[in-house]
């Protein structure tokens, strides 16, 4: 088996998948620190939930909600600059911005609610705010509200240090009767995988990843690998890839579906960086309770983590202290450092405008990371 900076084959992965689970994290991590070194990034975060109406309905969401609910519509730019310069001041370089998915396409209410702000959709929306959070309080946008055409992804691109989408998993017959994806249109996998090409034709630092534990075969979870990797080595544009578990939610339909192993979390982790030996690969910490086995498996990054607002996809998941997290990291050997929203190698023209340049520079040291975190 390769264990070099070009990663091991298909055939390789689908072999070695099976592999004693010592032996799999071993080769994962001493290609990690050989090319990652020792040192683990996080992202200091605001989340802003922009609205939770979304036109999909995924099995084991608890995101969305109907427009008769008590909450607002979407959020207003009143209250998104109150989050963002309340992020600011505890140290916080990005800006989240979560929608679902283009509920406008569902929901008058959406429709009428855009329009009395002489919006057309939610994307158009989201990309105000976003300028109104880079210009107002120097805090830096990545945008996650779904699907993207070209043009969106250029226009978010003006405003954003990085824009990210899930492809969750590659396979069909997550969208077929009964399965995950049967009533989410936007998880097909060919729109997913257009939209990620899309950002890679406009030049955008992008994150993705996949959801582990919905229903996939470890074939399909490797398959799903190599279409992120045969996407980034066309584009180059993906800055990131995560390894996100599954975490079963009451009031859905997946509320009594078993959560991943661990074992089984810490395979896809390690397959991830045989795959894909020098790309950022991040495990959400909050999800996992014991988040610093996964130090072993080839990660070098743990996301973002807010001192300050939850993780409305995953309430039930508190984030951990960015201290508890730091003490955790260090106590195993290795360096935390915060990042900004866009890795250090992505801090050039080709990927940014120059509006968030001019952000970013007034934030990063020399080694294009978080002065002072």
């Amino acid at each position: 088996m390769l264990t070099t900076r070009e990663g091991i084959s298909k055939d390789e992965a689908y072999i070695i998948a099976s592999l004693p689970l010592s032996s799999l994290l071993a080769k994962a991590s001493m290609l990690r620190d050989s090319i990652k070194g020792k040192l683990i990034t996080y992202s200091r975060k605001v989340f802003i939930p922009v609205t939770n109406l979304c036109r999909d309905y995924c099995s084991y969401c608890t995101y969305r909600e109907e427009p008769n609910s008590s909450n607002l519509i979407m959020l207003k730019p009143e209250h998104v600059i109150a989050v963002a310069e309340e992020g600011k001041r505890l140290g916080c370089t990005e800006a989240l911005f979560m929608s679902g998915e283009r509920p406008e396409q569902r929901y008058k209410e959406a429709r009428a609610w855009l329009k009395s702000l002489g919006f057309s959709s939610t994307v158009e929306y989201v990309a105000y705010l976003c300028s109104l959070v880079l210009k107002r309080v120097n805090i830096l946008p990545h945008t996650n509200i779904g699907n993207l055409t070209y043009d969106e992804a250029k226009m978010l691109k003006e405003c954003n240090a990085s824009i990210g989408l899930m492809l969750e998993n590659a396979s069909d017959r997550l969208c077929l009767k009964g399965m995950p994806h049967e009533h989410a249109p936007s998880k097909n996998p060919r729109v997913r995988i257009r939209s990620i090409e899309d950002a890679g034709k406009a030049r955008v630092a992008f994150t993705t990843g996949l959801l582990i534990g919905i229903g996939e075969s470890m074939q399909e979870v490797i398959d799903s690998l190599f279409v992120i990797k045969e996407l980034n080595d066309k584009y180059k544009h993906i800055q990131e890839v995560i390894i996100q578990n599954f975490n079963p939610k009451d009031d859905t339909p997946m509320a009594m579906h078993a959560k991943p192993s661990r074992e089984y979390m810490l395979r896809v982790v390690a397959l991830a960086r045989l795959i894909m030996p020098n790309m950022n690969i991040q495990v959400p910490p909050n999800l996992n309770h014991n988040f610093h086995e996964f130090l072993y498996a080839g990660i070098n990054d743990w996301g973002g983590i807010s001192p300050l607002t939850i993780d409305y996809v995953n309430p039930e998941a508190p984030w951990p202290s960015i201290d508890y997290v730091k003490h955790v990291t260090e106590k195993n050997g290795f360096t935390l450092r915060a990042r900004l929203p866009v890795y250090p190698e992505y801090i050039n023209e080709e990927f940014l405008d120059g509006n968030v340049m001019d952000v970013i520079n007034s934030l990063r040291d020399e080694h294009g990371l978080v002065k002072g975190y």
